[in-house]
């Protein structure tokens, strides 16, 4: 990404915010206004002494009580404007964080598969961070210096236009350093911000999943892997770093040989009676320094703002992932499903080198319930994820009560379909409000009878605070077989036309099973439900058992057909049940 381009960008976000840029910029033009009237009046001071012993008190004490004065309202004006930076930059940096989180909900499946969640975080997090930083670094240094190079130029062209000229020629070499240096380091401070997502992704998966860790002695080769992406960021900050740090001596450098010219030029002129007096020199000494800092301080920011450029680009390449493929103009929205599923020389892949599912084909009539077997990676969760929309086929068409899932609403369909999955996810939250997300108008009565249904009542009232317990990230301190309960207690609250359990079983125990078992039969009367197992023992009275290999429905048919034909079905269950 050009950084032009993600400059303009950023401009566009800051432009929501233009009165606030306004009165910034209004009142840095009178800090430096104040700023500059104060080595005239030390000047003019200086010039009431006119040797020893002879100082016009009288005059000099009232210019230093007015300067004294100046420097009281101009830190004040600083303050507030400090004020209006903050308040500017702390918006767009928020806007920039909601549009980002808007952006990951849109965002269809397959971006979010195919990256690691650590680095979404860090540019959501870090890289916005960063980015305000820069931000408000600018906007502190960037409209102050550039009003005081204007207004120190024009004073000192007001007072010798000689020494003026040379200050004027010589100090912007300190700015094309800068420059020079800066374009250098753009490239190195994106990459270290790369790193740094890169780092987080692996944090992030390492404290997600340290149970595996320990349980395979892998600490050493997680701490190895970590070991080299910390040296990676290392040497990439460091050359970062060094370089962008070579800007400030640098410039400091060619601004000292310019106050040096110009106090010996000033020297001459007053020791020579080139019409400049003590009082003049000074304030063009002074005028100098004003004029010399800005162009140090700008390099400063141009260097930072080449880093909140390079982490801007990684959010904004975030912001231009196209979405999720929108629903269609004339969609229908589907208000309460029947249930009967056709699909029709379906194909799809995740990827176009893999074809996964070919031409598969199936009818399911409203409230059968319909099993999908078959060894891991033939498919199983993918015929899910086309269900529910999460994917759309690549070929063919999957219809819901004749009518093509592509034409109507996600959120209608989804609104249908209720979802169990092996992997559970708890937020945050209470109990009461875990279950509820749901059916967020649900009563307590309503949410104790599911409970009761899903048999999690009873572990839930032995939580310390019932159903008002705050569980942890994750569910944290439940059982994987509580959090499962919890997230079949949803369902059950819910009771949608459509149901799709995920081997939704897979982490209860044998007995409470059982009783799941019964609930779900309860549940599953007069409803359209697709069951995923590998336990065949679950799904023995399913109506239609579709077995699956390498992405083909080898063998359709109820429990009984299947084992007598003998087929892969039969090998399946045999090898199940051989004791």
């Amino acid at each position: 990404m050009k950084k032009t381009s993600t400059l303009q960008k950023v401009l566009r976000f800051i432009g929501k915010y233009r009165f606030l840029v306004l009165l910034s910029t209004l009142f840095a033009l009178v800090s430096v206004a104040l700023t500059l009237w104060v080595p005239i009046l030390i000047g003019d001071a200086l010039d009431y002494i006119v040797d020893t012993g002879n100082v016009a008190l009288d005059k000099i004490v009232p210019l230093l009580l007015r300067a004294l004065i100046i420097v009281g309202v101009t830190a004040i004006i600083n303050w507030i404007m400090a004020g209006f930076n903050n308040r500017m930059t702390y918006h767009v940096t928020r806007d920039l964080r909601n549009r980002a989180i808007e952006k990951i909900e849109r965002l269809p499946l397959s971006y979010l598969d195919s990256h690691r969640s650590g680095d979404i975080v860090s540019r959501v997090i870090a890289d916005v961070d960063t980015f305000g930083e820069g931000l408000l670094l600018g906007f502190t240094q960037l409209f102050t210096g550039l009003a005081t190079i204007v207004g120190t130029l024009v004073f000192m062209l007001m007072i010798d236009w000689r020494i003026a000229l040379v200050v004027f020629l010589l100090t912007p070499l300190s700015l094309f350093i800068a420059r020079f240096i800066g374009s250098r380091t753009h490239k190195m401070f994106k990459k270290q911000s790369a790193t740094k997502g890169e780092a987080t992704s692996h944090i992030d998966e390492m404290i997600g999943n340290m149970q595996v860790v320990k349980a395979f002695a892998h600490e050493d080769e997680a701490l190895a892997a970590f070991d080299d992406i910390n040296k990676r960021l290392e040497t990439c900050s460091l050359n970062a770093t060094f370089y962008s740090s070579l800007v400030n001596p640098t410039t400091r450098f060619v601004n000292s040989m310019i106050y040096a010219a110009v106090a010996l030029t000033g020297a001459l002129s007053v020791v020579g009676g080139g019409g400049l007096s003590v009082g003049q020199l000074t304030c063009l000494l002074s005028y100098t320094n004003q004029y010399t800092k800005p162009f140090n301080e700008i390099s400063g920011v141009i260097t930072e703002f080449q880093n909140a450029l390079a982490c801007a680009g990684r959010v904004f390449e975030l912001l231009e992932t196209p979405d999720e493929i929108a629903d269609s103009p004339d969609a229908i929205t589907l208000e309460e499903a029947e249930g009967s599923f056709r699909l029709q020389d379906v194909a799809f892949s995740y990827s176009p080198e893999r074809p996964l599912i070919e031409d598969l084909s199936l009818t399911v009539k409203p409230g059968e319930r319909v099993a999908i077997v078959g060894p891991t990676g033939c498919g199983k969760t993918t015929v899910i994820n086309l269900l529910m929309r999460f994917y759309d086929v690549n070929d063919g068409a999957i219809s819901l009560d004749g009518v093509d899932l592509r034409k109507m609403t996600r959120q209608s369909l989804r609104k249908n379909i209720g979802m169990v999955l092996q992997e559970t996810w708890l937020r945050a939250a209470s109990v009461r409000d875990n279950i509820r997300m749901a059916r967020p108008d649900a009563s307590d009565e309503e949410v104790i009878a599911a409970a009761k249904a899903s048999h999690a009542h009873s572990f839930i009232k032995r939580l310390p605070k019932g159903y008002d317990t705050v569980l942890g990230e994750g569910g944290e301190g439940l059982s994987q077989g509580q959090k499962q309960l919890l997230c079949i207690t949803r369902v059950m609250l819910s009771l949608p036309p459509i149901l799709i359990l995920d081997e939704a079983t897979s982490s209860i125990d044998t007995r409470t099973e059982i009783r799941i078992q019964k609930a779900f039969a309860d549940m599953m009367k007069g409803r359209t439900t697709f069951i995923v197992a590998h336990r065949l023992s679950t799904i023995m009275n399913a109506d239609t058992i579709l077995v699956m290999r390498d992405g083909h429905v080898i063998e359709q048919g109820n429990h009984k057909t299947l084992l007598e034909k003998g087929g892969f079905y039969s090998e399946l269950y045999h090898s199940q049940f051989a004791k």
